[in-house]
């Protein structure tokens, strides 16, 4: 079993920046990839961005592509979330997610509780 907590998230101003951090513990192991996805309302969760564990490399939905970027804390088992050149589109509960395999391809098999991210142009 694999614990993700979610901190950061808020509000911001268009244009304004933000950033999240996930938190993994238990069983990480197992865990290939960790990401992010977002759901908005009324919406269905989309992918937001990934993170190979092992190799290092990421992807990134077009829409967040240049304005967000994942990175990785290995000791401390975090990923982080930079979001700028934030968008009112960008509005959404941002969940924390990680998986056994590729998060595009399969999903995921862990998720955090979600944090609120509320963008105001």
């Amino acid at each position: 079993q694999v614990e993700l907590v979610e901190s950061g998230g808020g509000s911001a101003q268009a244009g304004g920046s933000l950033r999240l951090s996930c938190a993994a513990s238990g069983s990480t192991f197992s865990v290939l990839a960790m990401g992010w996805f977002r759901q908005a309302p009324g919406k269905e969760r989309e992918f937001v961005t990934s993170l190979n564990w092992s190799a290092g490399t990421t992807y990134y939905a077009d829409s967040v592509k240049g304005r967000f970027t994942i990175s990785r804390d290995n000791a401390k088992n975090t990923v982080n979330l930079q979001m700028n050149s934030l968008k009112a589109e960008d509005t959404a509960v941002y969940y924390c997610a990680a998986g056994w395999g590729d998060l595009v391809k399969y999903g995921a098999d862990y998720w955090g509780q979600g944090t609120q991210v509320t963008v105001s142009s």
